[in-house]
């Protein structure tokens, strides 16, 4: 079976490492030149609304799925007529648009924080006084890793918040006093069967994910509660392929901050720390092979690397760890590589950690 991937980023050619032993091969479209799915698998150059390279990525492969977000849910729609594609656009478009996105939850009892549209600056003034502050204005769409957005903590900040980002449609939610972030990876085979990776913590700086740790301690409550939310919105939507949604605790409560409708970062320690990862779950999802077994094998770190790789000598010296060079160019807040340490036991983990933490360049 021939998989295509629209996008060939670092997802991309995790997925075609993880197909390869399953028989599988890949085709990806990517404008990218130097796109590092591109070494691992054949590439179709063009952008993703090339009406001539869509139509050659829908000749030449058997099913097509996606490696990010921002692709035109239209030319999903435009390849689906065509071959399988998975997850389906209409669930790609839900998690394009904030305001959709945020709907959506409420709509399914899953809570959020306060929001509003703004498309002006009266708009953002009445949301501000109907919300308070400190809060957090978005773009609705194309946002990721921190970028189109901005914390608002007074009035005075709205005007200049409002030149920097009026032009795009926005949302303004309200800014959320979390205990810690966490996110669960779940996977949903085209036959309906579900399947749930541990809930995983999460450190986030500058807007991009820096540490995952999982299985997530003290959190069987929370476990429950991320997995009841993520089986709603694999079954409203009809979903196939891996759905990570990232939540904010507080105080045992989950609100959800986003959901991305592929493979996602917080689920890379999966590929050493659980018995099937999650690349390899959404191939077998996508292609309509049975899911794998999603346990955790002990407990595992993992650990973004930023702008530009830290040198590996220490790292590679480490027990349990496991190093993944995405193959990019060093270009700053790029993400080029990560890092996965394996325990069987939470103290060795964090020894390991306290190691290689200081280690990882900060870009």
């Amino acid at each position: 079976m021939i998989v295509g991937i629209v996008g060939g980023g670092q997802l991309a050619r995790m997925m075609a490492l993880a197909g390869y032993p399953l028989g599988l091969r890949f085709v990806v479209l990517d404008p990218a030149r130097d796109a590092c799915a591109g070494q691992v698998a054949a590439q179709i150059l063009g952008e993703y609304d090339d009406v001539e390279a869509l139509a050659e990525l829908a000749r030449r492969c058997d099913v097509i799925t996606f490696d990010f977000e921002n692709v035109p849910a239209v030319a999903l729609e435009r390849l689906s007529a065509e071959v399988p594609v998975a997850p389906n656009p209409q669930a790609l478009a839900s998690a394009q648009d904030r305001l959709s996105e945020k709907t959506l939850f409420r709509e399914l009892g899953i809570g959020t924080p306060a929001f509003a549209a703004v498309d002006s600056l009266q708009q953002l003034e009445a949301a501000v006084e109907a919300i308070g502050l400190p809060a957090v204005l978005k773009t609705r769409r194309f946002g990721y890793d921190g970028k189109g957005q901005r914390v608002l903590r007074e009035r005075a900040e709205l005007a200049a918040a409002w030149d920097e980002l009026g032009k795009y449609p926005l949302i303004l939610e309200g800014f959320v006093d979390f205990t810690r972030e966490v996110s669960i990876i779940a996977v949903r085979g085209r036959d309906g069967a579900i399947a749930f990776y541990p809930l995983t913590e999460n450190r986030h700086e500058g807007g991009i994910l820096r540490l995952s740790r999982a299985p997530c301690t003290d959190a069987a409550a929370l476990d429950a509660q991320a997995q009841r939310h993520a089986r709603a919105l694999l079954e409203h939507l009809d979903y196939v392929g891996v759905l990570a949604i990232e939540f904010f605790d507080v105080g045992g409560t989950l609100i959800a901050n986003e959901m991305a409708p592929r493979v996602h970062n917080s689920g890379h320690w999966t590929i050493e720390g659980a018995e099937t990862s999650q690349f390899e779950n959404h191939l077998r999802a996508v292609c309509g092979m049975s899911l794998g077994a999603t346990q955790a094998r002990g407990c595992s770190a993992m650990l973004n690397f930023i702008g530009r790789l830290p040198a590996p000598a220490a790292f590679l010296a480490e027990p349990g760890l496991h190093w993944h060079d995405y193959g990019k160019e060093a270009r700053g807040g790029r993400k080029v590589g990560h890092a996965t340490l394996r325990a069987d036991e939470p103290q060795t983990l964090a020894a390991a950690l306290s190691r290689l933490q200081p280690l990882v360049v900060a870009d």
